[in-house]
């Protein structure tokens, strides 16, 4: 199986309390994804479950079964760090193989165990080889090799991609999603990249000072964010916030647009501003305008445009794609 569930979970260092309460359920074979910026309590939380930190209070529910005490060797979950944690003097084989030695699996077991994650990852034509013979996505990919040869409940990964570069964090958010379609485990993933977040997560878990803002899928959390928190935090280019003046229009404190939702003109508009820096991606154009009475506002216009720095615009947001917030920073 695979569900875990936190009831009132608590951690405290030095008598501060880092996380203040959690409670959260994680169906069998869901892949979860807690996001949030540094220092949030994504990390620690992670180790919780995993058993590296101890509960300060509360309860963890491993298929219904009370770990909270348990060793992090009797949980049945395997973490794949953000540094590898591999033997440089070992071989890629005996990298995955080295949990099936220290559990005294006899070595044919292991050979098929090792030979068919390597298959499953690609590594088979790099079994022979040592760690520093290897790319950081291909290191990256052994670690989880090593996680998965042990058949675990669940898979925790603590911003695994961080050390790649940009077109190797695509590639592995591409293949440890693969992944996870191929082995039906219930995957935990940590990272402060929204966008990562976005595009492998059935949930999100968005945390903020050790607390859990909101829980829901990508999309529900874009279209329908709990707090200005979530919804500056989850989408990019992020939602413009807006107080004053257009936000009393609304009845609002705040009110929010998302980039790719304001509608663009050169003659008339609601809002009236200069452009300042315009991104010409190709696919899209970020224009970055600075409106009058409101400050800078950033659209997100598809396609190819011939508007620079200095053109006058017209931006308009569209009723039905406003977000309110109260005083307290909560949706209305």
């Amino acid at each position: 199986m695979g569900a875990i569930t936190l009831e009132k979970v608590t951690k405290e260092f030095s008598g501060v309390k880092v996380i203040p309460g959690v409670d959260l359920e994680i169906a069998h074979g869901e892949f979860v994804v807690f996001v949030g910026p540094s220092g949030c309590g994504k990390s620690t939380l992670l180790r919780l479950i995993a058993g590296l930190e101890d509960v300060s209070s509360g309860t963890i529910r491993i298929d219904g079964v009370d770990a909270t005490g348990l060793a992090p060797a009797r949980r049945s979950l395997a973490m794949v760090f953000q540094s590898y944690a591999l033997y440089p003097h070992m071989s890629v084989y005996k990298n995955i193989a080295f949990p099936l030695k220290m559990a005294g699996m006899p070595e044919a077991d292991i050979k098929a165990k090792v030979e068919a994650a390597a298959r499953t990852l690609n590594l088979t034509d790099y079994l022979d080889r040592r760690p520093g013979q290897l790319s950081g996505g291909q290191r990256q990919r052994v670690a989880i090799g090593r996680a998965i040869v042990r058949e675990p409940e669940a898979f925790l990964f603590d911003e695994p991609l961080s050390n790649l570069d940009a077109a190797l964090r695509v590639n592995m958010r591409l293949e440890i999603s693969e992944l996870h379609q191929s082995l039906k485990t219930t995957m935990i993933y940590v990272t402060h990249d929204q966008v990562e977040a976005m595009t492998m997560a059935d949930k999100i878990v968005v945390l903020h000072a050790g607390r859990i803002e909101q829980v829901g899928s990508p999309l529900e959390l874009y279209r329908n964010p709990a707090n200005v928190f979530v919804a500056g935090f989850i989408g990019s280019p992020k939602m413009n916030l807006i107080e004053g003046a257009p936000a009393a229009k609304y009845n609002a404190r705040t009110i929010g647009v998302r980039p790719e939702h304001i509608q663009l003109s050169t003659e008339s508009g609601e809002w009236a501003g200069v452009v300042g820096v315009a991104e010409h991606l190709g696919s899209d154009t970020f224009l970055h305008v600075q409106v009058e009475g409101i400050g800078q506002v950033t659209a997100r216009i598809s396609g190819e445009l011939n508007i620079h720095h200095g053109d006058r615009v017209w931006l308009t947001p569209p009723p039905e794609r406003i977000h309110r917030f109260d005083g307290e920073g909560t949706a209305i």
